[in-house]
């Protein structure tokens, strides 16, 4: 659009906070463009105003005793509204009043990597964001919050805005704000070699001025970062492994020119250099070296190493891993006819866009899993498969708290209907991955730790406070009996993990897996349960479950109720029209029902539902 460039506007606000006990104090700098103007400027109250000779106005605001803006899951998002006035026109701005750092201190490993909100040190999980779709004109504010809904329904408190794709619009970070998902956000150079000339480093600067200037009072943005991977791409190319010197100069130039206008426009934000990064001018490979700064690690992936080999590495913050599975089968029926049902026919391989994707994912299947029945049924347990690395991942990472502080996998979302390493198919739906998710992100969680000759059951608390936990651990065969382990009730502090319960390998039988069944009085996330196989699924003869599922549908609702006469292993359904389950994925055990709930999108009285599960997938019936 248009405006006259004679009448006076607001240029650019800019908004930083001073916190202290009981008390945040907000100093508001404007930049008015046109002619001289009056200005005024509410915020909680009250009001300041005045006239602008230089093109440039400051109040103070102090508000006395805040309502802050926490993340998801540790408090409220308090926003409070502020009006500007330049003249004639009127803006307005919501802010969030939150005091966010980047600890990144020294110990015996390397250097940490924590987010401290409100004075209150954050793990942070979650996943990496891309474009909501490959054709802009599709992407709506509606759409774009139902993704971001389900992140946090599967308990995040993170995305990371990927720099290879957008500065989202200004609705995007206010359903972020609203939500309580910190914001990553990296600047958009991404995977390449970048010009370091004077014309090109001035419109960089320009780039960043404008989007920190548009974006910089949103509360959900909590960190700024140079670039992604552009340090790996030193070593990706014969022109710059053979003129390492020159391209890190370069690099080094356009770093700091990102950086220098990032301060120049917000001083007070908190900055990284690249993702990933062992720290600032440390240009060392960060893929590889888990004892500084954020890691991505790929090596399960793009090596094709065992899922145990997440354990192997212990990263200060994970800000990329991921492993593929195929979109549901209600997305691929949008694409391929049931004649190119197969991972090789050319409609299949045209939605493969990584390398020998399909063939690790196969290859994979051989390590963990008998090989399933039909190409449905490799569709299910490619997403099976899917949950289980990235959940060894998160296992582990969340397990080394405080050492570790973060994990975002990748990625959240599709740009399109593909095999990807999204937990949400192209047009919002849940794969199982983020069902597991929900269940492994819970603030309180306990998991098994393989250590030598023993596996620890350890918990973890994201909590606001120290908790009490019952734990329960039992052993289950594929017949369906159970043999308890043990039983205990500890203390499990917010800032540390307790190891609740060692299990020796020895105590348990070939044919067996463990069981832990937890709850913590008085917490309303407390309770859940974990299945853990000491060995791949493929070496467990299991037997036929006789899975039954007795639907009843109530205003709109549908309460499913499982039932087995044996260990039904990542049971999974899928209904006939779009809706949202309240699990899946799950364990089903004998005199154990398991009652899921299902709330379609649209009020419809004839949803139909498929059940799959381990052994039906696998054994052909």
């Amino acid at each position: 659009y248009l405006e006259p460039k004679s009448e006076a506007r607001l240029a650019r606000l800019d908004i930083q906070q001073t916190h202290q006990k009981g008390q945040v104090q907000v100093v508001v700098t404007g930049f008015i463009d046109g002619t001289d103007s009056g200005w005024q400027i509410d915020l909680d109250g009250q009001s300041q105003s005045g006239s602008s000779s230089d093109k440039e106005f400051q109040a103070v605001f102090d508000i006395e005793n805040p309502s802050l803006w926490w993340p998801a899951g540790m408090g409220n998002q308090a926003l409070y509204e502020m009006r500007i006035k330049v003249a004639d026109r009127v803006e307005f701005r919501k802010i969030g009043l939150r005091d966010a750092e980047l600890m990144t201190e020294n110990d015996t490993t390397g250097t940490g990597f924590t987010f401290r909100i409100n004075g209150k040190d954050v793990f942070a999980k979650g996943a990496n964001w891309i474009p909501a779709d490959a054709l802009a004109g599709r992407i709506t504010p509606q759409k774009t919050r139902a993704l971001l809904q389900s992140a946090v329904d599967a308990n995040m408190n993170m995305i990371r805005v990927w720099g290879g794709g957008r500065y989202e619009p200004d609705w995007f970070y206010d359903i972020c704000d609203e939500l309580g998902l910190m914001v990553w956000q990296d600047f958009m150079f991404a995977c390449n070699i970048y010009p370091a000339d004077d014309r090109f480093l001035n419109e960089v600067k320009a780039e960043v001025h404008q989007a920190v200037a548009r974006l910089g009072h949103h509360p959900s943005i909590v960190l700024w970062c140079g670039d992604n991977e552009l340090i790996g791409a030193l070593n990706w190319f014969d022109e710059t492994r053979n003129n390492r010197d020159r391209y890190l100069v370069n690099y080094d130039r356009l770093n700091r020119t990102i950086e220098t206008a990032l301060k120049e426009t917000a001083p007070w934000a908190n900055w990284w250099p690249s993702s990933p990064s062992p720290g600032i001018l440390d240009f060392g490979d960060a893929w590889h070296n888990d004892s500084a700064g954020d890691m991505h690690f790929w090596s399960v992936w793009h090596e094709g190493r065992d899922f145990d080999h997440y354990r192997d590495v212990s990263p200060r913050f994970c800000s990329e891993f991921g492993f593929q599975s195929y979109p549901s089968m209600d997305v691929i029926r949008k694409f391929a006819d049931p004649k190119d049902w197969n991972i090789a026919a050319p409609v299949f391989e045209s939605h493969q866009k990584n390398a020998g994707g399909n063939a690790r994912i196969a290859e994979t299947m051989f390590r963990y899993f008998r090989f399933p029945t039909n190409f449905e049924n490799f569709v299910y347990l490619s997403q099976v498969q899917q949950a289980l690395a990235i959940k060894t991942a998160v296992d582990h990472w969340r397990n080394l708290k405080p050492h570790c502080m973060g994990t975002l996998y990748w990625q959240l979302n599709d740009t399109w209907p593909v095999c990807s390493w999204s937990s949400l198919d192209y047009g919002g739906g849940w794969k199982l991955l983020h069902y597991a998710a929900k269940r492994f992100y819970k603030p309180i969680f306990v998991s098994v730790v393989p250590k030598g000759n023993e596996f620890k059951c350890v918990a973890i608390n994201d909590g606001m406070e120290n908790i009490d936990l019952d734990l329960t651990v039992e052993t289950i065969n594929p017949k369906g009996g159970m043999r308890k382990l043990g039983q205990t009730t500890s203390s499990v502090s917010r800032v540390e993990n307790h190891n609740l319960m060692t299990i020796a390998q020895s105590d348990i039988a070939a044919e067996e897996m463990l069981y832990l069944s937890w709850n913590a009085p008085d917490q309303t996330q407390g309770s859940g349960s974990d299945v853990f196989a000491p060995r791949p699924y493929k070496s467990y003869d299991l037997i036929h479950p006789d899975l039954t599922c007795e639907v009843d549908q109530t205003g709109g609702i549908y309460k499913l109720t499982l039932r087995s006469k044996a260990p039904a292993h990542f049971v999974s359904i899928e209904p006939s029209f779009p809706g949202r389950l309240s699990d899946n994925g799950m364990t089903v055990l004998p005199d154990r029902p398991q009652i899921i709930t299902f709330i379609p999108e649209s009020a419809n009285d004839n949803t139909e539902f498929v059940l799959r599960d381990l052994y039906s997938a696998t054994y052909g019936t």
